[in-house]
């Protein structure tokens, strides 16, 4: 008995149309963007004709083009976004990775329907409601830990989707209002004001600063490249890149490292796993994760819960890219500093260190002697100080010269029947297409097999490469008739394609099936009235509003619901003994702003509440 094979699904952002094309180039399963309106991206919507454009590209290759329809949408807006969800089901978009659950009680088509992240899926049970209710890909919450997805998997049938990459929200995904409370600007609005990333200082509860000026509530970036044949065990079927505000060269670089990576398992496991889309990418570049914007690194909570081991998971020092570690100062002398450094340093790139007080500081490169820097500016850096490169113009100048293709491959049938030429063609994706012309063929006195051979090849600026001609022997047919043969059968592999691509549509509502609480709360973030029907159909009886639909906070609202902990980055957990002899009570605090910080060791989170 055959054992269907898992597709393994590589997810990539894209801000606008050119970097999607880059990402599909590059490799991608499938693409992630926003369109006109409701994506939680706000700097990051597309015209309909954009994302068109973008799904002719990316369906030639069976690369699926999903849309973040994923904001809280409010009763007079209904109307706009049922009518827009609509235009993309018409334009071929495959799925809508949405939040709003008003969106099932519209009348919409059956497209299909991906959770979004900011549904927070973190227990088997809310993850099974969602299944229940149609949705065809869960977005996991970045928090889990591989035993937590095991138990997700466990509970459910339709796919799972995990973020592999990118940068991490401290809150959450959905349950952060402390931009909504603080500046009218809501995350779950697409106008997140990123209050994480902002200095505090750290405060005890007297007023006594403990710690100043300190990105206490900002994260490493995530990377879980060395962990995907453990995420795939785990049941993680598609793997998702954040940076849907990134630019095409860190686009290309992450997706064609990943792409890689994927392939790998999927070489070691032909049995077991498939590719999700079609075709051969090259890059031209050598991808390499560290050359692009990060924050410095992190498994998050893969691993598990507890970190005791002292594994760090924020960026205190600064919210801006780290990069890659490049050596350290041997000497300092005004303009010129000697380092320390196996790697190759050239003109103009840019280095980042942190100075005597602690602060992020950097500068460019004008000339390199050697292992001698010499800069535009006079600087005091001392002896041994670590230096980080964030900026290495050889890499990007090489992603940006560097011209991504992806290609099919398509193998020739060349044929004699009476007075026809016949051209068989057969691709990858399994479409087949044949072209005759009718022509009077004579043998040749010379072989004839290399020049058919090469005339068939010369695919030009298609998105098809030639794998295997079969020729006619000494049989004299026009170079004409042969180039002729191949540009019909190509275009008609392209129309077979249009015609063979299979979509996915919304799985049915178990109308029974209850939902995971009978009571919900502001974090719930239920906008509008199609929302609370949807809710009230699965059984819940009380439905608060969410903060950005009139919901009223309280004097103790939770504006941050984490779990990160400042006191186990710190080294001060409650439960350890140096933990329990620091102040009870602490606060962060930027300008006039004061957030309190409380821990529930029972949980092992932090809530962050607004201090009146």
């Amino acid at each position: 008995m055959m054992t269907k094979k898992r597709r393994l699904e590589l997810l990539a952002p894209a801000r606008n149309y050119d970097v999607a094309i880059e990402a599909v180039n590059c490799g991608a399963d499938a693409v992630y963007m926003g369109a006109e309106g409701f994506g939680a991206r706000s700097a990051a919507c597309n015209s309909m004709d954009d994302v068109a454009r973008v799904v002719q590209h990316a369906h030639r290759f069976g690369v699926k083009v999903y849309v973040t329809f994923n904001t809280l949408i409010y009763d007079d807006e209904l109307s706009l976004a049922e009518a827009m969800i609509r235009r993309l089901y018409g334009i071929g978009v495959d799925a809508l990775i949405v939040q709003d659950m008003g969106i099932l009680r519209m009348d919409i088509p059956p497209i299909e329907l991906h959770a979004s992240t900011q549904c927070d899926i973190r227990t088997p049970e809310k993850a099974a409601f969602l299944e229940s209710l149609g949705f065809s890909q869960l977005v996991l919450a970045r928090e889990l830990s591989k035993e937590e997805i095991q138990e997700v998997r466990r509970e459910t049938h339709v796919r799972l989707e995990s973020f592999v990459h990118g940068a991490l929200c401290v809150s959450y995904s959905g349950r952060c209002q402390v931009s909504q409370v603080l500046k009218g600007r809501s995350a779950n609005r697409g106008e997140c004001a990123q209050i994480c990333r902002l200095p505090f200082d750290l405060v005890d509860g007297d007023g006594n600063v403990i710690v100043r000026n300190k990105h206490f509530l900002s994260l490493r970036d995530m990377n879980l490249s060395r962990r995907l044949d453990e995420l795939v065990d785990a049941g993680v079927d598609s793997f998702k890149i954040e940076g849907r505000l990134k630019d095409a060269g860190y686009v290309k670089n992450v997706v064609a490292y990943y792409r890689r990576a994927i392939d790998e398992i999927i070489q070691a496991n032909p049995d077991k796993y498939e590719r999700a889309s079609y075709g051969i990418s090259q890059c031209g570049f050598t991808p390499n994760l560290s050359k692009s914007f990060n924050r410095s690194f992190t498994h998050y909570y893969f691993d598990a819960r507890n970190l005791a081991n002292g594994v760090k998971i924020a960026s205190i020092g600064t919210p801006k890219s780290i990069g890659e570690r490049l050596g350290k100062v041997v000497k300092c002398e005004g303009k010129k500093i000697v380092v320390s450094s196996s790697l190759h340093i050239s003109n103009g790139d840019g280095i980042s260190y942190f100075d005597r007080a602690g602060e992020y500081a950097g500068f460019r490169v004008n000339r390199v002697e050697g292992n001698v820097l010499f800069l535009p500016q006079i600087v005091n850096i001392p002896a041994g100080t670590v230096l980080y490169r964030t900026f290495d113009k050889e890499f990007e100048d090489g992603i940006s010269t560097s011209k991504s293709e992806r290609k099919l491959w398509v193998d020739f049938d060349l044929r004699i029947r009476k007075n026809l030429v016949v051209l068989d063609a057969q691709d990858e994706r399994g479409n087949s297409a044949t072209c005759c012309v009718e022509a009077a063929i004579e043998q040749s006195e010379t072989p004839q097999d290399a020049r058919q051979r090469d005339t068939l090849s010369k695919t030009g600026n298609t998105v098809y490469m030639c794998r295997n001609v079969k020729t006619v022997g000494n049989m004299f047919v026009p170079q004409s008739i042969l180039a002729k043969l191949r540009r019909q059968v190509l275009e008609i592999l392209d129309k077979v394609q249009r015609i063979n691509y299979r979509y996915g549509y919304r799985l049915p509502e178990k109308v029974d099936a209850p939902c995971f609480s009978s009571v919900l709360t502001y974090a719930d973030n239920v906008a509008n009235s199609l929302a609370r029907q949807l809710y009230r159909d699965h059984g819940v009886k009380e439905t608060a509003s969410a903060l950005e639909a009139g919901g009223k906070t309280g004097p103790d609202c939770v504006v941050m619901h984490t779990r990160y902990c400042l006191r186990r980055e710190l080294g001060i957990c409650l439960k350890s003994e140096v933990g329990r002899k620091s102040p009870r009570e602490l606060l962060l605090r930027h300008g006039k702003t004061e957030l309190k910080l409380e821990f529930d060791c029972n949980r092992c989170e932090m809530h962050v509440k607004i201090k009146k």
